[in-house]
């Protein structure tokens, strides 16, 4: 981290302060892999912009995802790069004025990077899929309640999960305020609601993931007065 930008977050260190200021600095950031057994570091891309959710492909270790960071409406957000090659490709082009996309992560096989779009924003919602191989970008439709900060996948690739999202966030969703397991039906997105989140405050985003077997959905949450790590059954659905 610079001098200027860590001036940047002691002055502003709430996200709602700095996100746009940080954004709007444009300084440089790099992409850097570090060897675990020679302890090599290697410089692999540099720009003048906020560079953020590096991920690597779960099958393809040249892979590397990463994002423009900053207002989504204003930004190309994800990317991937070939660490070997250097080669930037842009995962999703923006079709209408202030559409959004985000939120990025792999299928467990690496052949589809998953994300939240909005056509424009916080108007029309999908979790949207863009397949790496032949280009072809698969959406389901979500609810405005059911629009949640943070989608994932199975192990199985069968069903998604959400966390939901309180009235401030982007859907302004009356309510929202639930953990959903997301089971695709044709061109959509059928939810089951876990968890009441009524009591969590929504600053700390929940994050969700499922466990290894695919039987639990793995969340943070903040209802007990502090923050801590919490797990729910997924419930069989007919």
């Amino acid at each position: 981290m610079t001098k200027e930008e860590n001036e940047i977050f002691k002055k502003n260190p709430k996200k709602s302060s700095y996100f746009d200021k940080i954004y709007e600095a444009k300084l440089e950031r790099s992409l850097i892999t570090i060897d675990v057994n020679t302890k090599e570091f290697n410089n692999i891309y540099s720009e003048n912009a906020w560079l953020n959710h590096i991920q690597f492909s779960p099958t393809d270790p040249d892979i590397l995802m990463y994002c423009h960071e900053g207002p989504w409406h204003k930004v190309d957000r994800i990317w991937n790069i070939n660490i070997k090659t250097k080669k930037n490709q842009l995962i999703h082009k923006r079709t209408v004025h202030r559409e959004i996309a985000g939120h990025e992560f792999f299928s467990p096989d690496g052949k589809i990077i998953w994300f939240d779009l909005q056509i424009p924003r916080g108007e029309t919602f999908y979790l949207a899929g863009k397949n790496l191989k032949t280009g072809e970008e698969k959406r389901y439709g979500v609810k405005r309640d059911e629009w949640s900060i943070h989608y994932n996948i199975s192990p199985d690739m069968k069903t998604f999960a959400g966390d939901g999202g309180d009235e401030s966030q982007v859907a302004h969703a009356e309510d929202g305020m639930w953990l959903y397991h997301f089971i695709p039906k044709g061109d959509s997105l059928v939810s089951t609601k876990l968890v009441n989140m009524k009591n969590h405050n929504y600053d700390l985003e929940p994050n969700v993931h499922f466990s290894p077997n695919g039987k639990q959905i793995i969340f943070r949450a903040n209802f007990e007065g502090n923050t801590q790590i919490y797990a729910v059954d997924i419930k069989k659905q007919n």
